[in-house]
């Protein structure tokens, strides 16, 4: 296979500024909620500067909450500490065209301290980058998908902020699921969106309508773990870029409305060594044939997924999705084929794969690969061995594990885990556990309309 459609070399990049034909480089890197946070850089200055000597933003960016503001309490960065740099550390095997954009590429980066130029270790890109290390270290390479959700409405963002996001009309008013003809109503979206992300680094395998009104689902190839996280991370800015140009609006919130399906984030994962699938052999689990690897690996998740649940499910909303009977899933089971579980493994031989239904869409990426890789070595480094696999409705299951259920109680759970303290460090797990305990906290402060409609008048 040869270079992907709209991956740019150094090289060609000069080229392409030199005909006048690219004059915008986007220089990124995401926020703790998956956010694409950086600059904009004349193209010229950029191939003059930032090539060699990389870019630079204010240290806050791993701090702020969702409205900007800086929040204090992290070690990392607050007020006493000036708010310095980092040192943004572009990564060019993730150089692209935005076809989406005029005259536009993007970079992304990896985030590194200013003065000891090593890896900042909460910042996203870093987890992952350490977790597939390890894998290497263990001999394995790691290739992933993440199959995204999202609704589409009519209507700008600027419209949907000043109804105060209510009142907001879906795209569709039929369920969309495999609908061709409701679908063939959306494609200015949606075929747009395909062929944006072809021409931008973002292999498409196909799209497809979803379980809501107006809800889709978006696959790309899949491809190594960290180049899946950056896939993930321009599909997401493209088709909110695209829905602002075209008037409309996207979400990715875990779940949109009570009366509409979830949206989430399935993440398909194996391990590969010497160019084989490392999950493919002649053990029987029940009618899977694996490795041991195989297995160890599903029973890492099985046990410790729970443990990194707030980097999969990282708001308050995304508690939201996980109720019976609605494609997400509640209880902790591993089964062929079966949607009802958490983890549903799929395909034969050198297909063969694990996926993981409990990320919503609002999950960082970064945070999200880094968990569940991280979950799934640690069950191959103590040699677990995987239970026998659930046959029929894991919702009815009330024998089995369920993963917990409010922001607040994952969060704990993640702070308190020995497990992801030794996976991601000290650092990152205090950093992350007072993120998410700010978001709740935030939440808690809140009177929402559900509180107006039930005690306004009848309390």
């Amino acid at each position: 296979m040869g270079q992907v459609r709209g991956m740019l070399s150094v090289e060609e990049l000069e080229e392409l500024v030199s005909s006048d034909e690219i004059d915008t480089i986007v220089v990124g890197f995401t926020d703790l909620y998956g956010r694409l946070v950086g600059k904009r850089y004349d193209a010229e200055f950029f191939l003059e500067s930032v090539v060699e000597g990389g870019s630079h933003a204010c240290d806050y960016l791993l701090t702020v909450d969702m409205n900007m503001e800086p929040v204090q309490g992290y070690a990392f960065s607050a007020w006493d500490g000036g708010y310095g740099d980092v040192h943004l550390v572009p990564d060019f095997t993730t150089l692209r065209r935005a076809s989406w954009l005029d005259r536009t590429a993007l970079v992304l980066c990896d985030v590194h301290d200013s003065t000891t130029h090593e890896r900042v270790p909460m910042a996203p890109r870093s987890l992952l980058r350490a977790q597939v290390e390890r894998a290497q270290a263990l001999g394995f390479d790691v290739m992933a998908a993440s199959e995204l959700e999202y609704f589409l409405f009519e209507g700008s963002y600027r419209a949907a902020h000043e109804a105060g996001y209510s009142e907001l009309k879906p795209a569709g008013w039929v369920i969309e699921d495999y609908h061709v003809l409701q679908g063939t109503r959306e494609e200015p979206f949606t075929g747009a969106a395909r062929r944006h992300l072809r021409d931008s680094g973002v292999p498409v395998e196909n799209s497809k309508g979803e379980w809501g009104l107006g809800q889709h689902e978006l696959n790309v190839r899949y491809t190594d773990i960290l180049g899946m996280g950056d896939r993930h991370v321009v599909y997401k800015q493209c088709l909110k870029e695209l829905a602002l140009l075209q008037g409309r609006s996207v979400t990715f919130m875990a779940k949109v409305s009570e009366d509409q399906a979830g949206s989430s984030c399935h993440v398909h994962l194996s391990l590969w060594r010497d160019g084989k699938n490392a999950f493919a052999g002649d053990q029987a689990f029940g009618p899977v044939q694996g490795t041991e690897t195989f297995g160890q690996f599903l029973a890492g998740w099985l046990r410790y997924a729970p443990d990194f649940l707030a980097c999969l499910a990282p708001t308050v909303n995304s508690y939201k999705r996980y109720q019976a009977g609605s494609w997400a899933p509640t209880r902790l089971a591993w089964s062929y084929d079966n949607r009802t579980a958490g983890f549903r493994v799929v395909g034969t031989g050198p297909s063969l794969r694990i996926e993981c239904r409990i990320p919503g869409a609002d999950c960082n990426p970064y945070l999200a690969f880094a968990a569940l890789l991280a979950a799934g070595l640690r069950g191959i480094e103590e040699g677990l061995s995987a239970p026998p696999m659930f046959e029929g409705d894991v919702y009815k299951a009330a024998d089995l594990d369920t993963l917990p259920t409010s922001l607040g109680a994952a969060t704990e759970r993640l702070a308190g885990s020995e497990v992801a303290r030794a996976a991601f460090g000290d650092a990152a797990i205090d950093h992350l556990a007072h993120f998410y305990r700010t978001e709740q906290a935030a939440y808690d402060r809140a009177v929402t309309d559900w509180e107006r409609r039930r005690y306004f008048e009848q309390i």
